[in-house]
């Protein structure tokens, strides 16, 4: 499994294995990858194992993300929120990093050892922005503390 562990002075020492990713609002904006998500996509994975997890709104996330090395999960419950969170705890929460930017991404975020909240084109939902334990501005900045972990370090240690 590929991993990296971050001691993360005076915050705490967190191992990420799995990056979990909502799409709209985050990745993609009216269900089209955005174009630095494009270019970030294949230097993530060489580290982490990427998750895109989506109730694919426009039906378009298989065929915007088929050429990348990414899991899809298409929500199927009536509740996103539980299921996101379901879905990190699945993959061993203390190894997950998540970000979002919308209500059902509030628990996700939270469950997530480390959790990103995004305040991109859509907004952020207030319960997702308490939830995290920091914010972006772009799903770019986001993606790029993983590809340059001492920004991270630098943003959460006390």
């Amino acid at each position: 499994m590929k991993e990296i562990t971050l001691a993360i002075p005076n915050y705490k020492t967190i191992t990420i294995a799995h990056v979990v990713l909502d799409y709209n609002g985050t990745l993609a904006k009216d269900g089209v990858l955005k174009n630095e998500v494009k270019a970030l996509l294949p230097k993530l994975s060489e580290s982490y194992s990427v998750h895109v997890i989506t109730a694919d709104t426009f039906g378009s996330v298989h065929e915007q993300v088929k050429e990348f090395d990414v899991t899809v999960k298409v929500l199927e419950s009536d509740n996103h929120t539980l299921e996101k969170a379901q879905y990190v705890r699945s993959l061993d929460a203390l190894k997950c990093v998540a970000i979002g930017n919308g209500n059902n991404d509030a628990q996700m975020i939270e469950e997530a050892a480390l959790g990103i909240a995004l305040l991109g084109d859509e907004g952020c939902s207030s319960q997702t922005l308490m939830k995290s334990d920091l914010t972006c501005k772009s799903i770019s900045d986001a993606l790029e503390l993983f590809l340059n972990t001492k920004r991270l370090v630098a943003t959460l240690r006390e």
